[in-house]
């Protein structure tokens, strides 16, 4: 009689199944039988091989160190990034006030030397939600990393949208805006 399988028999078996399944078309079925908040699980966990170690510097430069390149950024657009990266559960862009002593902080420690008016006014811009500066800082953060990386890659480390339903009384959505990117790839003293 033999035991338990090993987790790695377990894995062959598993292979196999899968192999029979597409062989036959059916990835529906394999889909189903997966689900997609595992599928999502496993994307990540595909992508980790992939994706690069963040490693910000006392003197906050962002570099990707498993591709020897550094994130050329401005000292606002390091200000934002570095709030979104100390905040994993996401923040909505129109909660951004109840962040701006936070960002203050970032931008004041990525701006060595500007005028502390300079920077309370730049910042002031990126939490007034009628103002467009924080979709813009996220844009142009966007474009850098994917002047960097495929697509695919650079979604993990891009300020992105992220919708989370609430049910209560209510149904009610939470429209964060996260950055994907596992911490335990990030590096930082500022974070930490």
């Amino acid at each position: 009689m033999s035991g338990p399988m090993t987790p790695e028999q377990t894995a062959q078996e598993i292979k196999q199944l899968v192999e029979q399944l597409q062989a036959e078309g059916r990835n529906d079925l394999l889909l189903k039988a997966i689900g997609v908040p595992l599928l999502e699980e496993l994307r990540i966990e595909a992508a980790k091989s992939k994706l690069s170690r963040l490693v910000i510097t006392d003197d906050y430069r962002f570099v990707l160190v498993d591709y020897h390149k550094e994130v050329e950024l401005q000292p606002v657009h390091k200000a934002v990034y570095l709030l979104f990266l100390a905040h994993p559960e996401g923040i909505e862009f129109k909660h951004l006030v109840d962040h701006r002593n936070e960002l203050i902080g970032y931008y004041k420690a990525t701006a060595k030397g500007l005028d502390i008016d300079k920077i309370i006014e730049g910042v002031d811009h990126l939490v007034n939600p009628l103002d467009n500066a924080i979709n813009e800082k996220c844009s142009r953060i966007k474009k850098v990393f994917m002047e960097m990386m495929d697509e695919y890659t650079a979604s993990y480390y891009i300020i992105s949208s992220h919708t989370k339903k609430h049910i209560a009384n209510r149904i009610w959505y939470e429209r964060l805006k996260i950055i994907t990117l596992p911490r335990e790839l990030v590096k930082s003293p500022a974070l930490g």
